[in-house]
């Protein structure tokens, strides 16, 4: 039975990273953080990382395609069946709209919206494998499937399967009707540019603009690439042309902050990360990087606030889980129990990335810091002792540290000091912490004191200037590249 069911696929990504449409909504974000933070990996102290600098901008939303169903459909019917899945999708009722979309497929094997539906919400489910299988069968009776090409390259690029990401979007330009897919070109230019083919990206991010002058989402890849390139200026020129065309990005505001980091304007970074923010509270990127300037300036309570936020919008974030752990280290002093919640932190670390140096040894160090904790500081301060990364002198650090945990834990812990009749055992009051300690506040903190350029943006000598031409510009004898915006690559240990 033939079908009425249509797609409509917009051209361009939202800079949030969601694309809004009739049909199905979906949303992929995925940080690669390229955090540098140099630290001890033992120290009587614990780590103290040191922000250097940050990196972080989501990629780009699947596409999701608009499916109309006709208003009377015979009950039963291929078009019938459809509709009630999709209204059970809408109403957030992911078995009863898989089960209905299965029922589609088996109707009408060819039927290309619900089986690729069908891959949309194995997603949502977490069940990657079978979103897999579910792209693979579209491409298979309709290599330019836009919809699929870009949730199956997205999927690609997240496991960091950039060559087949790459051959993906290729094989779809090359399908007669396609060869200027916006979505797949963007997507296609983004990947060049992870994988770190810059000239490659560049050529592909002027076939967009090449049709589409005010493509943000072009503007912004090329600005990335003039940023790798280290051409900060022309970088910051490029992200305010896109903004003039999608003022309303929080990416474009974030990757401002990042620019602004390069040129160690960290005040401008402030405003354009708490703009980011204040566009979409939901931005994780920008709340992990307020988190990591919060860092630099031992606001460790303002860093926990940030870094909390960007993992309860992305709790896979390996990197923001290492962040918060940092923080809370930070506050230890302060209260011994935050470094025991330091310590819950790194581990969690370790249940993704058993070995990493920087979370064995955080984690030893930060549950030194209270006796319930001493134990588990002694495993992992042995553990940490054994790494060939540690050297001699924390090596000695580390045998002083437990034998002195293992001392007191033979001994009873001491009495709570008793109160004064002045009151000088009573804990410290909130507003009596230091700058950076548990009891700072947002508006107390260090970093909130930075002059807040709101309008640093607008203020940029190069933002008036700013022309449509501005792709035709050549920076050193280099054609200037335009491309889609996507993370950094994360650093290694």
């Amino acid at each position: 039975m033939k079908t009425t069911n249509s797609i409509d696929i917009s051209s361009q990504f939202e800079g949030m990273g969601t694309q809004r449409m009739n049909g199905f909504r979906t949303k992929r974000m995925f940080l690669a953080g390229a955090f540098a933070f140099a630290f001890t990996t033992a120290c009587a102290t614990g780590p103290r990382p040191t922000h250097v600098a940050m990196n972080a901008v989501e990629k780009p939303a699947a596409i999701v395609p608009t499916t109309h169903a006709p208003e009377v459909a015979q009950k039963g019917s291929v078009d019938n069946l459809f509709a009630e899945a999709f209204k059970a999708y809408e109403a957030g009722n992911l078995d009863a709209a898989r089960k209905g979309f299965e029922q589609v497929v088996a109707k009408e094997p060819k039927t290309l919206n619900a089986q690729f539906n069908l891959g949309v919400i194995a997603e949502k489910q977490n069940r990657p494998a079978d979103a897999r299988a579910a792209y693979e069968k579209v491409l298979f009776l309709d290599p330019a499937h836009t919809p699929s090409v870009m949730n199956l390259g997205l999927m690609h690029r997240h496991e960091g399967q950039l060559d087949e990401a790459i051959a993906l979007y290729s094989k779809a330009l090359q399908t007669p009707g396609h060869e200027h897919d916006e979505p797949v070109l963007n997507g296609l230019a983004a990947t060049y540019r992870l994988a770190g083919k810059l000239d490659e990206a560049e050529a592909t991010g002027r076939r967009v603009l090449a049709r589409s002058k005010d493509n943000p989402e072009a503007y912004k890849t090329l600005a990335l690439v003039a940023y790798d390139r280290g051409q900060y200026r022309l970088a910051e020129l490029l992200v305010i042309n896109a903004r003039k065309v999608a003022e309303k990005d929080p990416a474009i505001s974030n990757t401002l902050g990042m620019i602004y980091l390069k040129m160690e304007d960290r005040p401008r970074a402030l405003a354009q990360f708490q703009k980011a923010v204040s566009l979409d509270d939901n931005f994780a990127a920008a709340h992990l990087n307020l988190g990591a300037l919060a860092l630099s300036y031992r606001d460790y309570a303002g860093a926990e606030r940030s870094f909390t936020k960007a993992l309860s919008l992305e709790p896979e974030g390996v990197e923001g889980q290492l962040y918060l752990a940092y923080a809370l280290d930070g506050q230890k002093g302060l209260d011994p129990k935050k470094g025991v919640a330091a310590g819950e932190a790194f581990e969690k670390v370790l249940a993704r990335r058993s070995e990493q140096p920087e979370a064995v040894c955080g984690a030893g160090w930060a549950y030194a810091a209270d006796r319930s904790g001493f134990e588990k500081a002694i495993a992992f301060l042995d553990r940490c002792k054994e790494l060939g990364a540690t050297s001699a002198q924390d090596k000695q650090l580390i045998t002083a540290k437990v034998q002195g945990l293992q001392t007191m834990l033979k001994n009873p812990p001491a009495p709570p000091p008793a109160a004064t009749a002045e009151g000088e055992a009573e804990p410290k009051k909130d507003g009596a912490a230091a700058i950076g300690g548990a009891g700072s506040s947002s508006s107390s903190s260090m970093m909130n004191q930075l002059p807040q350029d709101t309008s640093a943006p607008d203020q940029a000598p190069a933002a008036e200037g700013a022309t449509e031409a501005a792709p035709e510009q050549a920076v050193d004898g280099q054609a200037v590249p335009e491309s889609q915006a996507a993370p950094v690559p994360a650093p290694t240990p």
